[in-house]
């Protein structure tokens, strides 16, 4: 196999060190709080039924209602999941199912998709959904002018992509590359009303709080209160392709903060939270109406170790490795600096996806194995003033630079206590975000490094970017992990159609990382969604976006008379600022 560099080998997520702080919730409550039990003793299930209105808060304020321009505000990724349909969408498990797109095929060689469209499904204006509107979508992610990701714009401009009929697209890629459908998310733009206006206008135009899409629900109106826009009303699209949502309306409302959302939501003008963060946590826990839904975000804490750091060479050693992993009391800094609000990670793919291997097991703490793995390789504290390990005149020295934030500088305290334990001494160094990136990271002049990755937006697994020997120079494999068999595997699986085929080359990709241990995986960190009990079929699983609880919200239903909640909108249009 190959390890020259592909087209594809810099498409994949965008390595974000976030600055993230404790988020959501000091216990885990996987799934929605039971109904209460009836007289007979029985659990009641309620009958869904159509009508009533859905009033949800959102934190932060509303900018353009345009998939192609949402990347960077999640209010508004989450208001156009409703208004706009994808060609493909993920479940759950991370695997792609059909959509505006009702099936599709791959050539032999992987380079070539057929999509088929549906026929039935319609714009909210009436008008058919066609292959023209995808192919003119695909035109605004390939143009210069439009504010997207460049690694995204690059990849459009790579693929050809050929109109057979009105229903049937061909996207023709440079080479095979499984992840692929990941990049066919997006929402599609009804091309008779975008036409007309050039693409270095499309951010200011009138439609982007007008849309028209092809989604669940259908634009009603703008909730406009002292001549500020403070919502969005969405009505239940009837002709939506895959059947007419139960509730009736959904309407979005802005605010400054979770706290000012709680406050809606005890004040009876919302019925769902967007997000329960640590600072309003107790206040929700004490509403006995609040149901909550939570689970794993697409992120992850790690920290790199520079195994291509010649004045650390001790880290190459993947016993001294394994021994910092035992070392270090992950669940002791779950439960007192991240509140609760992770999961101990067992490895660079998520778990609840079709590429994790179920039989990996978190790596508990244990401090004295740890030390018997030191001592067995020779790093043996000498000298009475000093309680570092040394071997071959090398102590087990080092520095690790982490983001200069409160919650990163608590867990950067925590490590570097454990593994003094060991005899291990760990210089701490905060930095900004932007240059624990640019100066750390990319020149790989760092030695070991506390970092986040967000993987968000990205339901395949494709670990390639990270792990992969061709990305230890200008890539990001940051941790200069130069290992031919698991290049193999990565490679393998990303030229492999077959979902089947490619989960076993994921298996055996996570079990030689678990034996090696490139870097050191600490946590994933949680999601907390709230909404009142009177709405039923919610069912809320792993996320790769916060806009994926509203994964099945045609089936959300509202099971009693709704007692709270803003006002019905009036049917009377308002005018926008």
């Amino acid at each position: 196999m190959t390890t020259q560099r592909s087209f594809f080998h810099r498409f994949r997520w965008q390595l974000l060190l976030a600055v993230m702080a404790a988020i959501a919730v000091a216990f885990l409550l996987w799934g929605q709080r039971p109904p209460a039990p009836s007289a007979g003793g029985s659990v009641a299930t309620p009958e869904p039924k159509r009508g009533g209105v859905y009033t949800e808060a959102l934190i932060g304020a509303i900018s353009r209602l345009n998939p192609v321009l949402d990347y960077g505000n999640q209010p508004d990724r989450d208001v156009d999941r409703l208004l706009y349909c994808r060609l493909v969408q993920f479940d759950a498990l991370g695997i792609p199912q059909a959509s505006l797109a009702e099936s599709w095929g791959v050539s032999q060689d992987g380079a070539t998709y057929n999509f088929a469209l549906r026929h039935d499904a319609k714009w909210h204006d009436g008008q058919p959904v066609t292959a023209d509107d995808v192919l003119f979508t695909i035109a605004l992610l390939r143009s210069d002018a439009l504010p997207l990701p460049p690694d995204l714009r690059a990849l459009w401009q790579a693929v050809k992509v050929k109109k057979f009929d009105d229903y049937t697209i061909q996207m023709q890629l440079p080479e095979a590359f499984a992840p692929f459908l990941d990049y066919l998310t997006f929402g599609v733009l009804p091309k008779h009303r975008w036409a007309d206006i050039p693409p270095e206008q499309i951010a200011n135009a009138p439609q982007n709080l007008k849309p028209i899409g092809c989604g669940p629900y259908r634009f009603e109106r703008l909730v406009v209160e002292d001549g500020k826009i403070r919502g969005v009303a969405l009505r239940a699209f009837e002709d939506y392709f895959g059947g007419r949502p139960y509730i009736d309306r959904v309407v979005f409302r802005y605010y400054d903060s979770p706290r000012a959302a709680l406050q809606a939501y005890q004040d009876g003008e919302v019925l769902g939270l967007q997000q329960i963060t640590e600072d309003i946590l107790p206040k929700a826990l004490a509403e006995p109406s609040l149901d909550f839904y939570t689970t794993r975000l697409p992120r992850m804490t790690l920290i790199y170790l520079n195994l291509g750091n010649p004045e650390v060479g001790f880290l190459q050693d993947k016993a001294v490795r394994r021994a910092l992993y035992l070392g270090l009391n992950r669940q002791w800094m779950i439960d007192h600096i991240l509140h609760g609000q992770a999961l101990p990670a067992t490895g660079p793919i998520f778990p609840g996806t079709w590429a994790y291997y179920p039989k990996l097991q978190p790596v508990p703490y244990d401090a004295e194995k740890a030390i018997a793995l030191l001592k067995e390789e020779k790093y043996l504290v000498r000298g009475e003033k000093s309680n570092v390990r040394e071997k071959d005149g090398q102590p087990l020295a080092f520095t690790m630079v982490y983001p200069d934030d409160e919650v990163h500088a608590a867990l950067a305290k925590a490590i570097q206590h454990d593994w003094a334990a060991l005899g291990v001494k760990v210089d701490l160094k905060a930095v900004p975000f932007e240059k624990l990136l640019s100066d750390y990271l990319e020149p790989r002049t760092y030695q070991a490094a506390l970092v986040d990755l967000d993987l968000s937006r990205s339901p395949d697994p494709d670990p390639y970017p990270f792990w992969h020997q061709t990305q230890t120079t200008n890539g990001q494999n940051y941790s200069m992990w130069d290992n031919r068999r698991a290049s193999e595997y990565l490679e393998k699986a990303r030229i492999t159609p077959d979902l089947t085929r490619r989960q076993k080359l994921y298996y055996n990709f996570q079990v030689l990382f678990e034996k090696e241990l490139p870097a050191l995986p600490l946590f994933y960190p949680l999601y907390t969604y709230a909404v009142d009990a009177q709405v039923g079929g919610i069912r809320l699983g792993p996320v790769f976006d916060l806009s994926d609880r509203f994964r099945n919200v045609r089936r959300w239903f509202l099971v009693a008379q709704q007692q709270r909640g803003a006002p019905q909108p009036s049917p009377q249009p308002s005018g926008t600022p």
